[in-house]
């Protein structure tokens, strides 16, 4: 007797080669839109890793390196420390001890570095909007949902 709930080959396949292709599509146009988005960032000297420190700082206030790197979801926090050595060296942020634990360092914006997101921030949603802009709406929000179902997955155990 045969498994009801069991996927038969065929739907296998199809799942298969529909999310390998999904997949590739997602991963081409992640490129290609980052490329055209952040052209700007080396406008104003900074890389993504750079701005997206500064942005998560501007918007959620100084934090410790370990919380700015689970923030933007990209980076170990020994990668993260080397971006914001460079940063510093640029005078945008500064590392100061915890308030709390002296052993923690908290990283915050300096005037120069808050005057910097802050003016450069709007330019650069506007290039996302209009690298986006072949999408209405309402697909917008639907691609951010399906990009989130996606991304929460928990992987499948072995």
């Amino acid at each position: 007797m045969q498994d009801e709930s069991a996927p038969n080959p065929t739907d296998q396949q199809d799942l298969e080669y529909a999310a390998s292709r999904a997949f590739v599509r997602l991963n081409r146009a992640a490129v290609s839109v980052s490329a055209r988005a952040n052209v700007d960032l080396t406008e104003v000297g900074l890389t993504f890793s750079q701005f997206a420190v500064l942005e998560v700082l501007y918007s959620r206030g100084s934090l410790c390196q370990k919380d700015i790197a689970q923030r933007i979801l990209a980076h170990s926090s020994g990668n993260m420390t080397l971006v914001v050595d460079h940063l510093e060296e640029q005078g945008l942020v500064e590392r100061t001890p915890g308030e709390t634990d002296r052993r923690q360092v908290v990283v915050r914006l300096t005037p120069k570095g808050e005057l910097l997101i802050r003016d450069f921030r709007p330019r650069h949603v506007r290039r996302i909007a209009d690298e986006m802009s072949a999408l209405s709406v309402e697909e917008l929000h639907l691609l951010g949902e399906l990009c989130r179902r996606v991304g929460l997955k928990e992987a499948a155990p072995e």
